[in-house]
């Protein structure tokens, strides 16, 4: 096998904390004993011991069995699994220069590794000769399937010069995604807005104007600091009343990326577009996007493409009407001034909201108070759909001061012999965390090696002053509810192999559980729970409850329209091939016009969720050509729902049905499978065109 790193030291020192499992509960990283330096080595160390082991497995002179084969490559990479998943959780929650620097050192060696194992011809034709294996477990058999598919899909088949080429390609991958999210990260932090005079503020909850207060302070700036969120819908933009303030903020968020300076991503994204056709035409596939839907549920291209072209229209005329009740609100005689803004949407139609429901999130945030949510919302639920318990383990320590630790019980709390795993929680935005939320792994459950799950979820939200509150806006909820959800597909899993552990599916499937778990901030056991006054414990006023449950589709044309947006962007620019990729970055704007205006969603004040300077998932995270998947899982969601109310809604009998036939099956079979199995027949779409407004 080639060596992808022949000249690195991989003796790794006995005192680093990666060198052997953890023996903290559950495996969870020693962070008091972990620091920067150890990193690196470990993860080097880690590739040179995975080697040594397929090594051993393609050496082996006895005919391959699923034991020494398929189960010797998942037990493979121990070393490098502790290491690389702390470590990437680190880059992404708090990050260091150091980090980052050592991200752009490994990634072009962590593909050469990849391609090393999977374009192995040996390890391959031990793989291949275990297909007509009698009487294989089922999911031993999805296993071998899958493997055989990534090995093919690696470019197994390919001429030697091809690989060649290949190794090449995804070496300068991987190094330009990780310096996209670099320059991402970099580019936020420095599209911030700085705020010197209160008066600018005007609007604004006092308790978000003490965290942008907190924010500049970080930075040794007087005044205020409005941060910026991942999407280019910015939160504060609601509260804002001056409207030269609110363009301020829209305009540092729809320019990330595109300044000409340090921060610029657009010949990273150029370069990325085109070194990604480039492969897919190698691999033998019309363009990127056609690489990666056939590994989805979705199949095809043809199939996304299909089911965008046929929601956005509906969406679009539903954002158009909404945006003439915004204009009407608008309230000036100036006909230039009376032209709505994508900076006057979310501020305009909290006041349409405020008036035709009587409600606004500055009267819901004192009920909405984090620590009530989490226990007596997330958990709660948790509770009365799979059983599980909560207890929060101060004695051990997260990779942030931020981070707390619960021990998670499949029972009652501190029952000897529940204790199912950990779900590690961090909250607050600061400056070293990427943007959005997000959950990952730090230890998969699995039952070959005896392992069970640690989850981390990650969300933004600003961190109040020691000693106050953290009031939340509704859509912070949801937020919480979704990471949950994955945490939940995490926590739950219960299957034999690592790689098919919890959120091990399909990118386009992955998001169904954690969106079926919003709906139970709905639920009206659920929200009397936890929507009390922070202060009187009052609870939320039920004529207020009423109103949210009834403005539910308020507001869904925007909402559906910058999300599909954002997809079809993601499309045009993973459906092109290597000579259709602009050359210049002055084309990169001028293209994305373009594709937004021929998939008919150019509406101005409904920008795309994610403008292509800025859309990390795509070319710095895990969703190039996938991100429409959030509403292709939203048909599979919608129709779930429709299932849990028409079987009684928040039951135990319910929530271990969703727990044993699909949370728990992970990646261990075809996960289209495990929903027909759950709801009985294959998912319809006309429960989500409901939801979305769009059944008319």
């Amino acid at each position: 096998m080639t060596s992808t790193s022949e000249t690195t030291e991989t003796v790794l020192d006995q005192d680093n904390p990666f060198v052997r499992p953890s023996t903290l509960p559950y495996e969870l990283p020693d962070y008091t004993a972990i620091r920067e330096e150890h990193f690196e080595p470990a993860i080097l160390a880690g590739m040179a011991a995975q080697r040594a082991e397929v090594e051993a497995i393609v050496t082996n002179p006895d005919a391959p069995t699923v034991e020494n084969t398929l189960e010797a490559l998942e037990r493979s990479g121990g070393l490098l699994g502790r290491a690389g998943a702390a470590f990437y959780n680190q880059l992404s929650a708090d990050s260091t220069t150091g980090l980052e620097d050592i991200q752009e050192r490994l990634a072009p060696l962590f593909a050469a590794h990849e391609d090393a194992i999977y374009m192995d011809v040996r390890l391959y034709e031990r793989a291949r000769a275990l297909q007509d294996a009698a009487g294989t477990p089922a999911d031993t058999a999805h296993l071998l399937e899958k493997l055989l598919t990534r090995f093919r899909r690696s470019g197994i088949e390919l001429s030697g010069a091809d690989q060649e080429r290949l190794r090449g390609l995804n070496a300068q991958i991987t190094t330009l995604e990780a310096a996209f999210g670099r320059k991402l990260l970099a580019g936020a932090n420095a599209a911030s807005v700085h705020i010197t005079d209160e008066a600018d503020l005007e609007g604004l909850a006092d308790d978000a104007k003490t965290g942008a207060a907190a924010a500049a302070a970080v930075r040794g700036l007087e005044g205020w600091l409005l941060e910026m969120q991942l999407p280019t819908h910015q939160g504060v933009v609601a509260s804002l009343a001056r409207r030269d303030v609110r363009e301020r903020v829209q305009q540092a968020s729809e320019t990330r990326g595109a300044d000409g300076g340090e921060h610029d991503t657009r010949q990273t994204l150029l370069e990325l577009v085109r070194l990604r056709a480039e492969r897919a035409r190698l691999l033998g596939y019309e363009h990127h996007a056609a690489y990666i839907a056939e590994d989805a549920t979705a199949g095809t291209t043809a199939a996304v493409n299909e089911m965008l072209a046929r929601l956005a229209p509906a969406a679009v005329a539903n954002a158009r009407k909404e945006a003439t009740d915004l204009a009407a609100a608008l309230g000036t005689e100036d006909a230039a001034d009376a032209l709505l803004r994508a900076s006057d949407w979310a501020f305009l139609s909290e006041a349409v909201r405020k008036e035709r429901y009587s409600l606004d999130d500055a009267l819901l945030r004192p009920y909405l108070e984090l620590e009530r949510i989490v226990h007596d919302g997330v958990f709660k639920a948790a509770n009365l759909l799979f059983g599980l318990s909560f207890a929060e383990r101060a004695d051990l320590t997260g990779y942030h001061p931020d981070v707390r630790v619960f021990e998670v019980f499949d029972g009652p709390a501190g029952e000897p012999g529940l204790g199912l795993g950990l779900f590690l929680a961090d909250w607050y935005t600061r400056e070293s965390k990427r943007g959005g939320a997000w959950m990952t792994n730090l230890v998969d459950q699995n039952t070959l090696l005896g392992q069970k799950p640690v989850v981390v979820n990650n969300l933004n939200i600003v961190k109040p002053p020691v000693g106050e509150p953290t009031l939340l806006a509704w859509d912070e909820v949801i937020t919480l509810f979704h990471e949950f959800g994955h945490a939940l597909h995490g926590l739950l899993s219960d299957v034999r192999y690592p790689s098919q552990s919890g959120t091990d599916v399909p990118r386009d499937f992955v998001e169904y559980p954690s969106q079926v778990n919003e709906m139970w901030a709905w639920e009206p056991a659920i929200l009397g729970s936890f929507a009390v006054h922070h202060e009187t414990g009052e609870p939320m006023p039920a004529e207020w409850v009423q109103t949210m449950l009834a403005s539910r589709q308020f507001n869904e044309g925007f909402a559906t329209t910058e999300y599909l947006a954002a997809s079809l962007l993601d499309q045009a620019w993973h459906q092109l091939t290597p000579e259709q990729v602009p050359a210049s970055v002055d084309d990169v704007l001028p293209f994305e016009a373009a594709a937004l205006a021929a998939a008919g969603v150019d509406f101005a004040p409904v920008p795309p969720r994610y403008r292509t300077t800025y859309f990390n998932h795509v070319f710095g995270g895990g969703y190039s050509a996938g991100y429409y998947s959030y509403i292709w899982s939203e048909v599979l969601d919608a129709d779930t729902v429709e299932w849990y109310r028409e079987n009684g809604g928040l039951t135990r009998e319910n929530g271990e049905a969703f727990r044993r036939k699909l949370l728990a099956r992970g990646g261990s079979q075809d996960p289209l499978r495990s929903f027909e199995e759950l709801r009985g027949r294959a998912a319809d779409i006309a429960p989500l065109l409901v939801r979305r407004g769009l059944d008319a």
